[in-house]
């Protein structure tokens, strides 16, 4: 049963009474609260749901300026992020001040002190889950959308500069079948495979980006495409191939199960940018 057409109905009816959204149970989060939003943007519905949702997210904010996964969290990460693209943007600042942790200059000494050189990019600067940790792939692919958000209403060097850098980091990841994983793309000296879900949100993130890394990206992407049968991998590669101009094929396929809000938000966030509206590089309403 092709569960495309009820998707934004149920994604509505997981809403919490607080506003938010969880992954499973009554628990609101701020990562499926926030793709949520943007699923609810995409397709212009509910503005009562999405009015519920934004109050819930906002309340989130902390006083260093970023967001914590949840309300009984006392720390902000990477889902800051988040909250920047379903249009909280007081966000920006606490981002900009975030790195990988292999990129601040106390860890670049150490390591040229005890002779230790990255398997990946030497020097590129990319986010983290957690503050002060090594960047990974999501989360810096998330942040180069947040900040590109911003930058489209006001250009401001510092967030343009970080971009580019966040790219860079990206680039330097690729794995050598042309994809991306969640880390580097090799470790402890064997080459790293790539995966659906990574390789579609890097993609994204680089849309607009030209070149020959770029091309055997998008080969790789079409081909895990082909074999995925997750819904979230699936749609995270369609949105990564919608951005570089591709039309992949319906994201569900025969076989597939819709396990909960975030499934459902990542479907209709996908086949909203087949259609052309791509809700990660446009504005949240």
């Amino acid at each position: 049963m092709d569960l495309t057409t009820d998707a934004l109905p149920f994604l509505i009816s997981q809403q919490n009474e607080d506003g938010g959204w969880g992954y499973q149970g009554h628990v609101s989060w701020t990562e499926p609260t926030a793709l949520a939003l943007l699923a609810l943007s995409a397709r212009q519905a509910d503005a009562k749901s999405f009015a519920r949702g934004r109050r819930w997210l906002r309340a989130l904010g902390r006083k260093d300026g970023g967001w914590a996964p949840q309300a009984a969290v006392e720390e902000s990460t990477w889902v800051t992020a988040l909250a920047v693209l379903a249009g909280e943007s007081q966000g920006v600042d606490w981002l900009l001040r975030q790195t990988g942790r292999e990129s601040t200059p106390v860890e670049r000494v150490r390591r040229r002190l005890l002779g230790v050189k990255l398997e990946y990019g030497e020097g590129t600067v990319g986010w983290s889950w957690y503050p002060d940790t090594s960047a990974w792939t999501v989360p810096t692919a998330i942040g180069i959308l947040a900040l590109e958000k911003q930058a489209r209403i006001n250009g401001v060097a510092a967030i343009q500069k970080r971009i580019e850098e966040g790219r860079e980091a990206l680039l330097a990841r690729i794995c050598p079948d042309g994809g991306w994983n969640y880390g580097a793309s090799r470790a402890l000296g064997a080459d790293a495979s790539s995966y659906p879900e990574t390789t579609g949100v890097a993609l994204l993130a680089l849309h607009g980006v030209l070149g020959t890394k770029i091309d055997r990206a998008i080969a790789a992407a079409e081909r895990h495409y082909k074999q995925c049968r997750a819904i979230q991998g699936r749609s995270w590669l369609a949105l990564g191939l919608a951005a570089h101009g591709r039309r992949p094929g319906p994201v569900w396929v025969a076989g597939l199960r819709r396990r909960d809000a975030m499934d459902a938000a990542m479907l209709i966030l996908a086949e909203a940018a087949i259609e052309g509206h791509n809700a990660f590089l446009g504005e949240v309403g």
